[in-house]
Parts: C-alpha cells; structure tokens; sequence
C-alpha cells in the first residue's frame, strides 16, 4: 500500500541524495562532502517479547541494523515512544534502559527523541550514521556469479506469533531473543576486506521479499537453496502448528509471483522464506572468490553465516527456490 503511495507523489531533486526512497533500499544516504555522506533510518513496532528490557534491546538492535546494512557507522539516535497514559513508568524505564544498553554497544548516542500517549506501546530509534560516499553498499550491485550469505537463522516472525499465544517453547524463546539481541555491527564490520557487491538485512518482508528487492535492483535473479536456509530452534514447529503471522501472509501474496519451486520445497519451509524478520542478519552478495574467506571471517568474528544461494544473469523467474 505505501509503495503505491510513494508512486504517486511528486518527487524531489537533490544531487546530493545518493539513495533516497525510491529505491526501496535499507535506509537514505545524503552526501555532505566527497568523503562522508550521512545514513539516516527509522523504526518503531510493538513488543514482541514480555520482558521490557529485552524488547528495548530488540528494537535497538532492529533500529540500527539499516545503518550497517548500509555499510555505515551508527552515530546517534532519536527515541520514539508511544506509551498509555495510565501505563506502569517503571515497564517504560525497562525499556529504555535496554535500548540504552545496545545503543552503548554499538557506540551509537542517544540525543533526544519524542513520546505520545498511545492505548498500546511503541518503541524505535530515527538512526543517524556515516559512511564514505565510494562504500555505500546499497542492495543494488549484485553480480551474476556471486554467492549469497545469509548471517542470521529464520523464524523471529512465527515464534514471536507463538510467543504472543503463550505456545513457545523456552528453548525457542531464548534461541529467537537471542538473534534478535545480537548486533550486526560485527557482520558488518568483517565486510571490510572483501569484494561484496550487494547487502541488505532481512526485516520484515522476510527473506525472499528483501531478495527480490536485491534481485530487482540489481537487473539480476536469483537461486536460492532451501535445505540450506538456516532456521532457528523451533522455526518449523511454529509454522507446521499455524502459527503465521499476517506480516508473512502479506509477504507471500505480494512477492510470490516473482518465485518458482525446484523440487521438493516443503510448504512449512516456504513459509519460513517470507517468515517478517525482527533484527535479522545481513544477505550478503559477494565475489564467489571470496566467498569462503568471507564465511572464514565472519566464523571467526562470531558469526554463524549460511552459503544459501548463487546470482543469476537476468531473468524469469527472478527467484528460483532449489528443494
């Protein structure tokens, strides 16, 4: 629906805008000289958790991801606050404290920010980073050849909805809170010494959805492998047990179109390709020379990445999903 909004408006001219909406990319970049441009990124949602702190972390770390999908430093933040009026102050200091303390780790300051009253609460950062204007990676730029690496395992969507019907087990609870407290910054950082042409996270038009905007962007197409696709602890029992949240059922109807099935893709794992990511990892499009060296480097980092796929030249479908 906002796409089709954002179609119709009239739009603005500013060379120094080097991504701005239109390209339905991760964040804006707007160039202030010929070697620092800023990256700017919003996001705010409900809890998808119980525990206050923790949802402050979640939405911390969901807020400041774009900037390091972007290949940028974060700098500062704004918070954006609905909370009831007549809401427990102590479950808001919860939050914010937890914010506070991902907002730390990624050496990111908080500045100010803005609250209304609201029947149900909301928490989100407006981030503002840096990047130098030559190392923006945008999710354009992928190359026929490249290898796909996804950082993070699927599934925060369907557990969350399990979580919400007090159905989740504490094993998959912990694995999900866990992704979703766990920064990029370090996914992003290790990009530094190799050749990757294209990056973006996976928020929450889910894996295929933030693919197809790759694909696209970049005139290419895609094959994914299934079997391949990292899942999180109990990823698979939520979805067999119907636990869909609406995100996914949009995602599906909406990008659907572009994909085809090889083989035996089971349906609970299509599902979980457009399964809405909170605070997702990174998709990684990079020079298949450097592809294991990457992988080598992100393990050692601490990251667990998944060789999921391969860049096509163009073409119909956009996305092929291996079984």
């Amino acid at each position: 629906m906002l796409d089709a909004v954002l179609g119709r408006l009239a739009r603005q001219q500013d060379p120094n805008v080097l991504i701005g909406f239109d390209k339905a990319d991760d964040a804006g970049v707007y160039k202030l000289s010929g070697d620092l441009a800023l990256v700017q990124t919003v996001d705010f949602f409900t809890p998808i958790v119980d525990d206050a702190y923790t949802f402050g972390q979640i939405a911390a770390v969901n807020s400041l991801s774009d900037v390091y999908a972007m290949g940028g430093r974060p700098l500062s933040a704004l918070a954006l606050v609905c909370f009831p009026e007549k809401g427990d102050v102590a479950v808001l200091e919860q939050v914010l404290a937890g914010g506070l303390s991902k907002m730390m780790e990624a050496g990111c300051t908080i500045i100010g920010g803005h609250s209304i009253r609201d029947e149900e609460l909301k928490f989100g950062y407006a981030v503002t980073g840096l990047v130098h204007p030559g190392r923006v990676l945008a999710n354009a730029g992928a190359r026929a050849g490249d290898r796909l690496l996804l950082t993070k395992a699927l599934g925060t969507g369907v557990i969350s909805t399990a979580i919400k019907k007090d159905q989740a087990a504490p094993e998959w609870v912990a694995a999900a809170t866990a992704s979703m407290t766990t920064l990029n910054r370090v996914a992003a950082e290790a990009l530094a010494h190799f050749e990757v042409h294209a990056l973006t996270d996976i928020t929450g038009f889910g894996l295929i959805g933030h693919a197809r905007e790759m694909a696209l962007a970049s005139s290419v197409s895609l094959r994914l492998d299934a079997a391949r696709v990292p899942l999180l602890p109990g990823a698979l029992e939520c979805a067999r047990a119907g636990f869909i949240p609406g995100g996914l059922k949009a995602n599906r109807e909406f990008a659907e179109c572009l994909v085809s099935y090889e083989g035996a893709v089971p349906e609970d794992v299509k599902n979980l390709l457009f399964d809405p990511q909170t605070a997702g990892g990174l998709l990684i499009a990079v020079a298949a020379k450097d592809a294991a060296a990457l992988g080598k480097a992100l393990r050692e980092a601490g990251v667990t990445p998944a060789e999921i796929g391969e860049v096509l030249p163009p073409g119909k479908p956009v996305i092929r999903v291996a079984g």
